[in-house]
C-alpha cells in the first residue's frame, strides 16, 4: 500500500488555527485513520506530542517528503465533549459545503486573547497578637496609611483589594511591606464574566393546561425509555408554549442533564431569559452577539465545567458545549435567521436533529406558525406532532379586520393609515391601553422614484436601490453609501422625485402629528445599535411609558404585553411581489404573528391588515388565522414545482469582479452537474439544473452575483453534486470567482 497522508488541525480551541498540518499515516494505521479522528502528533522544532484532529485524507504529499513527520498515535479515550464537536463540524461541511476549517470556527468557540476576571483581596495572616504590635510600630513612627490598614484588618479579617487601595487610599508599596514581613496575605480569585444580570427571585410554578401537561408527560416518558425523538409543538399564540419549555427542562436538569433554548431573535433574550431566570436563578445564561468576546468564551466555560444547566441564545448557542446535553428546544422554529447566511450555510434545526442523534437528546420545535418543512415532516411522521389551540388567558384570538388600500385610495384617503386603524387608535388611547404598529422596513422610505420618468435612485456599487433617512440623505443598507436627498430628478431634471414613505421613522412623526399627546416609541435596526437597546425600549413599553410601539418584524415576535390590544399591520404584502417561493408563507406568518401580540391580557384584541393584495390566499388564511388550510393550499403550490419541502433545492452562488467570466463559470459549472444525470433516467428522477442568472441583488459593493439552482427528491443526490463541484472547483483554476453552496435556501438569493 503506497503512503498516505493526513490534514491535522491542532490546538482547535484557539483563534489563530487557520489551516491545518500535514502528516504521514503509518501503514498501521491506514486501514482504522479516519476523518475526524483525534491523533496524537509530533509538533513544532521539539517534536512535543500534542493531540490534534483529523480533518482531511490524501494520497498527495504537499510538503518535502524528506521533513514529512508522522502521526504519533490514534486517541482513543480523548474527550467526549470535543470529538462530538468535532464530529458536528465534519457533518456539517458535508452537508452544507464548505471548508473543514470554517465548520470547525463555526461550532467550536474561539479562546480569544481576553484577560481573566480577577478579585483580589488582602487577609489578616499574623496572629492578632503580630498584627496589634504591628499596629503600635506604625502609630509610633507616623504611618498613617500602614496604620488604617491594620486598624482595619483586626475588624474585619479580609479586605477587597480595590477598597484598601480606593478608599483607605493605602498604597500598592505600603501593603507589598506588610506582605513581605508576613501581616498580611493578597488572594486573586478568578472568576466567570456572566451577563446575566441580577433580576426578581424565583416565582412560583404555574398549574399547566390539560394540553400542556400531556405533551410535557409524552415527551419526559419518551426520553426516560430512551425514545428521544424531534417533537413540534404546533400552538397558537398566547397558548403557553414557553411554560411547556420551562417544565421539560426543569425534568430534564432533574436527570443530570443540560438544555439549549434557541430563540431566534436577539430582541426576544431579554424577556425569554428573565422567565427562565424566575425558575433556574444563576444555572441559566445567555449566548448572542450583543457580548463581548471575553463574555462569550467564559459562558462556554461554565457550560463546560457544569456551572450552568440551560443557554438561551440564537443559533450560534446550539454549538454550547455541554458535557451531557439531554434537550434541545427551538421556539419560533419557522423564523429564517435560524439558517446561516455566510458559509457553512447550516440550518439550526436540521443540526440541532443530528447533533441530539449524536448526544442521545431530544428536540422540541415550537410555533404558532410552523415552517412548512417541519409540518409537511409531522405530517410523514417524521416527528411527532402536538397541538395547542387554547389561549392560556381563556380569551379567544383577536378580531382581525383586512382593509383593501386600493378602496382608501379611491375614497380620498391618502394617509399611511386606513380610516379603521386610525379610528381604533384613538379609541385605544382614550381607553390608556396600548397599540402596536408592525411595518417591514426602516428608514423614511423604502425607495426615492420619479413619478415624471420613472428614475429610480440607486447604490452605485449595489444593485439595490437608496433609501432616504432623516436629515437629508439617501442610504444604502447594504454597503453604507451614502448621498445627499435629490431634489431634481437626475435623469428628466422633474421636481417630482419623492420617497415611498412606508418607514418606521415616518409612522413615527405622522402618528404625532395626527395624536399630539400620544407617547411613540420605535423599535428597528437605527434605534437598537447599542448593547442595552432592546431592553431599555421593550422594558419602557411594558411599563406603560408609551401608548404605541411602532417597529419592523423585532417587534411581532414571542413579545407578550397583556395591555396591547390594538396591533396594525401596515404594508407587510410588498414582500408578496418579492421573486422568492417562500413570498407567501413568510407573508401569512408575519401577520399571524402581529396578530397574536395583541388581547393576551384579559382584555380582547384587535388587528387590522392594510393591504393592497386582500385576494392572496395567504392574506385570505392569515385573516381567518387557519394555519392548516393555508398549508393545504401552500404545500400543493410546492409539489407542483417541485421546492421544498416537497423535493430539495441546491443554489450555487458565485461572486465575482468580472461580470462575463462570473457569468461563464456559472454556465460551465451548470454543464458539469447536468452530465451527472443518466439519458435513461426518467424526467422526475433526473437533475433539474435551472440558470445560471443574476442573483436577486445581482450586485454588491462591486461583486457580480449570479445563481443556479439544482432540483432533486432526495438530499443526497444534492450533496454529491456539491462534492463534484467542490472537487472540480479545487482541481481547476478559478481563483477569480468564488462560489459558495445553499441547501434549501430559505432566504431570497
Amino acid at each position: 500500500m503506497g503512503k498516505r497522508y493526513a490534514d491535522v488541525i491542532v490546538d482547535i480551541s484557539h483563534e489563530q488555527v487557520d489551516r491545518p498540518f500535514q502528516y504521514e499515516i503509518p501503514q498501521r494505521m491506514q486501514e482504522t485513520l479516519d476523518f475526524g479522528m483525534c491523533v496524537e502528533i509530533p509538533f513544532g522544532n521539539g517534536n512535543k506530542i500534542r493531540k490534534g484532529y483529523v480533518v482531511g485524507l490524501s494520497d498527495k504529499c504537499n510538503w518535502d517528503p524528506a521533513k514529512m513527520k508522522a502521526i504519533h498515535r490514534i486517541v482513543v479515550d480523548s474527550a467526549a465533549a470535543q470529538d462530538r464537536q468535532i464530529k458536528l463540524a465534519a457533518w456539517i461541511k458535508k452537508n452544507y459545503g464548505a471548508t473543514m476549517i470554517q465548520a470547525i470556527k463555526t461550532v467550536i468557540p474561539a479562546r480569544k486573547s481576553v484577560k481573566k476576571v480577577e478579585h483580589k483581596k488582602l487577609i489578616l495572616k499574623a496572629t492578632r497578637e503580630e498584627a496589634l504590635d504591628a499596629l503600635g510600630q506604625a502609630q509610633r513612627k507616623h504611618q498613617v496609611a500602614k496604620a488604617r490598614l491594620l486598624k482595619e484588618l483586626l475588624n474585619e479579617g479580609e479586605l477587597p483589594y480595590e477598597w484598601v487601595t480606593g478608599k483607605l487610599m493605602v498604597s500598592a508599596a505600603t501593603v507589598s511591606g506588610l506582605e513581605k514581613a508576613g501581616i498580611v496575605r493578597k488572594e486573586i480569585i478568578t472568576s466567570y464574566r456572566n451577563p446575566v444580570k441580577r433580576m426578581e427571585s424565583e416565582e412560583a410554578d404555574k398549574k399547566l393546561s390539560d394540553e400542556q401537561t400531556e405533551i410535557v408527560r409524552e415527551v419526559t416518558r419518551d426520553y426516560d425509555t430512551g425514545n428521544r425523538g424531534t417533537y413540534l409543538i404546533h400552538g397558537i399564540t398566547g397558548s403557553g408554549k414557553t411554560e411547556v419549555y420551562i417544565r421539560l427542562i426543569e425534568e430534564i436538569v432533574a436527570r443530570g442533564k443540560q438544555a439549549i433554548v434557541l430563540i431566534p431573535e436577539i430582541a426576544l433574550t431579554y424577556q425569554t431569559l428573565l422567565r427562565f431566570y424566575r425558575h433556574f436563578g444563576d444555572r441559566v445564561s445567555v449566548l448572542n452577539s450583543s457580548l463581548s468576546a471575553g463574555e462569550k468564551y467564559d459562558q462556554c466555560e461554565r457550560a463546560k465545567h457544569g456551572e450552568i444547566d440551560v443557554i438561551i441564545g440564537p443559533r450560534s448557542a446550539l454549538f454550547t458545549p455541554f458535557p451531557h446535553l439531554g434537550l434541545i428546544i427551538i421556539d419560533e422554529e419557522h423564523e429564517a435567521s435560524y439558517k446561516s447566511e455566510s458559509a457553512p450555510k447550516y440550518h439550526a434545526r436540521e443540526t440541532a436533529i443530528y447533533l441530539a442523534e449524536i448526544t442521545g437528546a431530544s428536540v422540541v420545535l415550537g410555533s404558532a406558525t410552523p415552517s412548512l418543512e417541519a409540518f409537511y415532516r409531522a405530517k410523514q411522521g417524521q416527528y411527532r406532532l402536538f397541538s395547542m389551540t387554547k389561549r392560556l388567558t381563556g380569551g379567544a384570538l383577536p378580531q382581525i379586520y383586512t382593509v383593501d388600500l386600493r378602496e382608501e385610495l379611491k375614497s380620498g384617503n391618502r394617509t399611511i393609515f386606513s380610516r379603521k386603524l386610525q379610528e381604533l387608535l384613538a379609541d385605544r388611547l382614550a381607553k390608556g391601553q396600548q397599540s402596536m404598529l408592525f411595518i417591514n422596513r426602516r428608514g423614511l422610505a423604502g425607495f426615492v422614484s420619479c413619478r415624471a420618468c420613472g428614475y429610480v435612485a440607486k447604490c452605485p456599487h449595489c444593485d439595490v436601490s437608496l433609501s432616504e433617512h432623516r436629515g437629508g440623505r439617501l442610504l444604502c443598507h447594504y454597503c453604507g453609501y451614502e448621498m445627499p436627498s435629490l431634489k431634481n430628478c437626475p435623469e428628466c431634471g422633474s421636481k417630482y422625485i419623492s420617497g415611498f414613505r412606508a418607514g418606521t421613522q415616518q409612522i413615527e412623526d405622522k402618528l404625532k402629528e395626527l395624536y399630539p399627546q400620544m407617547r411613540v416609541l420605535r423599535m428597528d435596526a437605527d434605534t437598537t445599535k447599542t448593547k442595552d437597546s432592546y431592553e431599555e425600549i421593550l422594558t419602557a413599553f411594558r411599563n406603560g411609558e408609551a401608548d404605541v410601539l411602532v417597529g419592523t418584524q423585532m417587534i411581532v415576535k414571542g413579545h407578550d404585553f397583556p395591555n396591547v390590544t390594538l396591533v396594525g399591520v401596515l404594508a407587510e404584502d410588498l414582500s408578496l411581489s418579492v421573486g422568492d417561493y417562500r413570498a407567501g408563507e413568510r407573508t401569512f406568518q408575519l401577520i399571524t404573528q402581529a396578530a397574536g401580540r395583541a388581547g393576551r391580557g384579559s382584555l380582547p384584541g384587535e388587528v387590522v391588515v392594510q393591504t393592497y393584495q386582500p385576494e392572496h390566499y395567504a392574506i385570505v388564511h392569515a385573516g381567518q388565522q387557519d394555519y392548516l388550510s393555508f398549508y393545504e393550499e401552500e404545500i400543493m403550490y410546492r409539489k407542483m414545482m417541485q421546492y421544498p419541502p416537497a423535493a430539495h433545492m441546491l443554489a450555487v452562488q458565485l461572486f465575482g469582479r468580472n461580470e462575463m467570466e462570473t457569468l461563464q463559470t456559472g454556465k460551465l459549472l451548470a454543464e458539469r452537474v447536468k452530465g451527472m444525470s443518466c439519458p435513461e433516467e426518467s424526467l422526475r428522477s433526473r437533475l433539474q439544473v435551472i440558470g445560471p442568472s443574476p442573483a436577486g441583488i445581482g450586485k454588491i459593493e462591486d461583486i457580480y452575483r449570479f445563481v443556479f439552482y439544482v432540483k432533486h427528491k432526495e438530499y443526497e443526490q444534492l450533496v454529491q453534486v456539491k462534492d463534484m463541484l467542490e472537487e472540480h472547483l479545487h482541481e481547476g483554476n478559478y481563483s477569480r470567482v468564488s462560489v459558495q453552496f445553499d441547501f434549501d435556501p430559505v432566504n431570497g438569493l
